[in-house]
C-alpha cells in the first residue's frame, strides 16, 4: 500500500487534520529539531527516517496554508520544548511556501523557524535528473544532518 493514501473511512468518519503531528512513537521532550514539510517531501523523510530512526527528530506536516493554521501549529510545535523548528521544502530558497511562512509567521511563539532548501534560482528545477536526484539528497541529507 503506498504511502499517500487513505481508506474510505478517512473520509466518511475523519476529519480534516490542518496540521499533522509526528505519528511516531517518539519522547517529545527528546526531540532536538522539528522538520516542517509538506507534500511528497514529508514521505521522503519519513521513509528515510524509517530505514534510519533517529528519535531527535520530528516530521510535523502543514496541510493548510491559507489560512495559516496559527494556533493548531503552535499547538503541535510547543509539544517539543527542546526542538528546534526548520521549515523543510524542495524549492529553491526565494521560491515555494518559505517566503509565505516568512511574512506569516517568522516565529512560531519565541522561536524562530529555520530553513533547509534548494538555494535561491531563477529557476524551479535543475533540467537534469541526475543534478536533481544530487541536490534531492543532499537537501534530505541537511534537513535530518546526516
Amino acid at each position: 500500500m503506498r504511502a499517500a493514501t487513505s481508506v474510505l473511512t478517512d473520509f466518511t468518519g475523519g476529519t480534516f487534520e490542518p496540521v499533522v503531528d509526528d505519528q511516531r512513537a517518539i519522547d517529545k521532550a527528546g526531540v532536538r529539531r522539528v522538520l516542517l514539510v509538506t507534500g511528497k517531501l514529508y514521505y521522503e523523510l519519513y521513509n528515510t527516517l524509517a530505514k534510519s530512526p533517529d528519535p531527535q527528530i520530528a516530521l510535523v506536516r502543514i496541510e493548510q496554508f491559507y489560512p495559516l493554521p496559527e494556533a493548531e501549529l503552535a499547538d503541535v510545535v510547543g509539544s517539543y520544548p527542546n526542538a528546534e523548528l526548520v521549515w523543510v521544502q524542495e524549492e529553491p530558497r526565494n521560491q515555494g511556501a518559505w517566503t509565505f511562512l516568512l511574512s506569516e509567521l517568522g516565529t512560531i511563539g519565541s522561536r524562530r523557524i529555520g530553513l533547509v532548501s534548494r538555494p535561491a534560482s531563477a529557476a524551479p528545477a535543475t533540467g537534469s535528473s541526475k543534478r536533481h536526484a544530487q541536490e534531492q539528497k543532499k537537501l534530505i541529507d541537511e534537513a535530518l544532518e546526516k
